[in-house]
């Protein structure tokens, strides 16, 4: 037997679907998921990489936050951000950009993906300065993308594996790793880690290099606890914050002034993370693949 789903529920679905998904791709959003995913030509990634689960499912709306307060505790990357991305004045704009990157070389064109990389790479050869501190920082510098990436894909790793809705086994979690290495070393960034072992020794050998600078804290308590949301956004999106911040490791938490208690984590922070990334999947269901597979 075939149910079919009242109006008023179908009505609310496309409804969140279309507020969550502008938010998050902008007002070319349409026009960008058309090309990304239907334009014909080869593509990085095949449909079956563990890429495109993980860069494609719900979780990366946990990953992606917890991402930014771990890669703030490099000085040095927080510095650039600070002076040079925005991220106050136009955070949408900011998490606009990231996500066509992100959906571009993941799911698009290989062309376009190369495109995509080049203009990032001529962003980051304009961005330089010096720290409060007095150390000189360049975002083409090779060390410091490694670390950005590194934290980024630990993060979106760790969501996927909590609150993704296929969690990958070893093999497919160190493919996904040697994917986005084929990204970042586009992006110049330094050796990137191509399986978990290579990315537990990279995060441990930036472990002396971090600190949680009075910017780095102050950008937690800007994306935690005063984003630019409507009301009804901000219980659902506590709860997003709160996942992000059981997702940072232990120190990391511990550096940031973020603590989150084991048995509040257990109890209610993970299983109303499952429930929010449960509901964003039901209100986002991916596209359908199109001529790029």
């Amino acid at each position: 037997m075939n149910l079919v789903a009242p109006p008023g529920v179908e009505q609310l679905r496309e409804y969140l679907g279309r507020s969550l998904f502008s938010r998050v791709a902008g007002p070319a959003g349409p026009e960008n998921r058309d090309r990304i995913h239907h334009a014909p030509g080869p593509r990085w990634f095949g449909p079956d990489r563990p890429i495109r689960r993980v860069h494609g499912d719900a979780s990366m709306f946990i990953g992606g936050l917890s991402a930014l307060l771990l890669q703030s505790l490099h000085p040095l990357a927080m510095a650039a951000v600070a002076a040079h991305s925005g991220y106050r004045g136009d955070p949408w704009g900011r998490l606009q950009r990231t996500s066509t990157f992100l959906a571009v070389t993941t799911f698009g064109r290989a062309e376009d993906a190369e495109r995509a990389v080049a203009r990032v790479r001529a962003v980051h050869r304009m961005v330089s300065g010096v720290t409060s501190g007095g150390e000189p920082y360049r975002a083409a510098d090779p060390h410091l993308l490694g670390w950005v990436h590194a934290a980024e894909v630990a993060s979106f790793l760790g969501a996927h594996q909590r609150f993704g809705a296929a969690p990958l086994d070893g093999t497919g979690c160190d493919g996904y790793l040697a994917d986005t290495a084929r990204i970042a070393s586009a992006l110049g960034a330094e050796a990137p880690p191509a399986d978990r072992a290579a990315l537990a020794a990279r995060l441990a050998a930036y472990r002396p290099e971090l600190r949680a600078t009075s910017q780095a804290r102050e950008a937690a308590r800007f994306l935690l606890f005063r984003p630019p949301l409507p009301v009804p956004a901000l219980a659902p999106y506590a709860v997003l914050a709160a996942n992000a911040v059981a997702l940072l490791p232990p120190w990391a938490r511990e550096l940031l002034g973020l603590p989150c208690p084991p048995l509040v984590e257990r109890m209610c922070v993970r299983p109303a993370g499952h429930a929010l990334t449960g509901a964003i999947r039901w209100a986002m269901p991916p596209p359908r693949r199109g001529a790029g597979g």
